[in-house]
């Protein structure tokens, strides 16, 4: 594993989290939030509902991509299957912002509808590429939303375009779309099983044409889908959260490989050659799905949970609280807690009206907004040792920043605990996370990274811990972000990546 040397400690820090530039090429770009969270963030997140029951598709749509606003915050999209054809609007911001009263009304009511919520890559946030996706062509109108990431898209574009197709947006979306209509002679479901067959990567995917929804769901697995039922009416979504606002009912999730068309005759599935092993996205359980989801028969808060206790067995502290990151280490730090006998308290709170706020890249306004977002509790913290949980550290710089807070606010010991392994290679799936020399688990040891946050110890739970915690599943699960083994061969996606290689999981297809 290759280690940038250490020399010192606080600045090598902000030159690994500085190389962010890197991924916008100009030192003066407006730093997102996320960056300074130093997480992990998913693209996407997907909805459809076909409606036999005479229920307003649009609002149960625009609920169901409230549940889903923490998959994606820069842009919302719902489109609507009415007798004027597919009639839709997106647009760039939060599913409250985009889809005020007046916006809602306006949309004709129809019986299908799909929406999206989307997290932009760098350099694509624009409003041209929001989602869903609608085309015009001659098998008619289709629309389409997508979760996840083609590890073939750049291939195929060129292909399209060297046969005289055009493209407006740099989505993954329109490639599908665009193959589609290649096969326009065709009805769509045969249409839909021939693209499925030249694409490649991560894809969790509702679209409608005029009289069906679509539902479909990579060979791999990879990103989730689930099928759900509000009375008689069929619904699909990224997560069963989504469900539960509605006030559907869970079925069952959409099999890897599996295409769902749903029409008036009811439901169809079509099973599509997969390989001998899935590769369900570990990172879900970790930190992208909601708590109250269930993922492939899982409770992602039983996992998180389970994976605080076996944190605690390999790695205990002795400590006067357990405290945890909110939202997303506080699940784990419970079960931490539980397991070590030790009590848990709320040592940080969080600002829950911080929206998607852009600072400038200098560390003193790093500081502040994460000051802004975080504080600690003194009265909590003050003179005790404190085991912090946090599901990941990414770039390391906003654990830093943490444990020096709460040593500010009086903590006498900070011990931090991850209920993740080191991520130590990039995600080409729909992740977005950076590249391998910007990840300070592939720079550094464990020893090192305790060194330049600060922390009195730090612990990571390992690799097969974390599987204990989802043992049950339907599913295998991708681990490529902790250990560089992926279901299927990847190529050199993150340019200028010195790590970044074909790789294949020789226990997979």
């Amino acid at each position: 594993m290759w280690k940038r040397p250490i020399r010192k400690y606080s600045t090598d820090l902000w030159v690994l989290n500085r190389e962010v530039n890197l991924v916008t090429g100009d030192n003066n770009m407006l730093y997102k939030s996320d960056f300074l969270l130093d997480k992990p963030r998913e693209e996407c997140g997907v909805f459809g509902i076909y409606d036999v029951d005479g229920i307003d598709c649009v609002d149960i749509c625009y609920y169901g991509l409230y549940a889903l606003q923490h998959r994606g915050q820069d842009s919302a999209g719902i489109a609507v299957s009415t007798e004027r054809g597919i009639i839709y609007h997106k647009q760039m911001g939060l599913v409250v912002d985009v889809f005020t009263m007046e916006k809602l009304q306006q949309l004709d009511r129809g019986n299908i509808a799909i929406g999206h919520v989307r997290h932009s890559l760098a350099g694509d946030c624009h409003t041209v590429n929001a989602q869903p996706l609608v085309i015009k062509y001659k098998g008619g109108d289709i629309a389409l939303a997508h979760n996840g990431k083609l590890t073939n898209a750049l291939e195929l574009r060129q292909e399209l375009e060297e046969s005289g197709a055009i493209f407006q947006t740099s989505i993954d979306s329109e490639v599908i779309a665009t193959l589609i209509a290649q096969y326009r002679d065709q009805d769509l479901v045969t249409a839909v099983k021939k693209t499925l067959r030249r694409i490649k990567g991560s894809y969790a995917i509702t679209m409608m044409a005029k009289d069906k929804l679509i539902g479909i769901r990579d060979p791999h697995g990879i990103r989730p889908l689930a099928l759900g039922k509000i009375n008689n009416s069929y619904v699909l979504a990224s997560e069963t959260c989504a469900f539960d606002v509605i006030g559907a009912d869970y079925i069952r999730d959409v099999k890897p490989g599996e295409i769902i068309i749903i029409d008036k005759n009811g439901l169809t599935s079509i099973q599509t050659e997969v390989p001998l092993k899935s590769g369900l996205c570990i990172f879900e359980f970790v930190y992208l799905a909601r708590t109250d989801s269930i993922i492939d028969g899982i409770s992602v808060y039983q996992a998180r949970m389970d994976a605080g206790r076996y944190l605690a067995m390999e790695h205990p502290a002795d400590v006067d609280m357990v405290i945890g990151v909110p939202d997303s280490g506080t699940t784990a730090a419970i079960g931490f807690a539980e397991q070590s006998n030790i009590p848990y308290g709320e040592g940080l709170i969080k600002n829950r009206y911080v929206g998607r706020t852009f600072i400038q890249p200098s560390q003193s306004m790093r500081e502040q907004a994460l000051r802004i977002k975080l504080n600690a509790l003194r009265k909590m913290v003050q003179g005790k040792r404190i085991a912090m949980v946090d599901d990941s550290i990414v770039r390391g710089t906003t654990s830093k920043m943490i444990v020096d807070m709460l040593r500010t606010a009086g903590a006498r010991e900070v011990h931090m605990r991850i209920s993740s392994p080191p991520v130590v290679s990039p995600c080409y799936f729909g992740m977005d996370t950076p590249s391998t020399k910007q990840l300070i688990g592939a720079a550094y040891t464990v020893e090192e990274i305790e060194k330049l946050i600060g922390a009195d110890s730090l612990g990571y739970i390992s690799i097969e811990s974390l599987l204990k915690t989802v043992e049950g599943s339907s599913c295998q699960f991708c681990t490529g972000c902790f250990d560089g083994r992926y279901p299927m061969e990847v190529s050199c996606l993150n340019k200028g990546d010195k790590k970044c290689k074909r790789r294949e999981d020789k226990n997979g297809d």
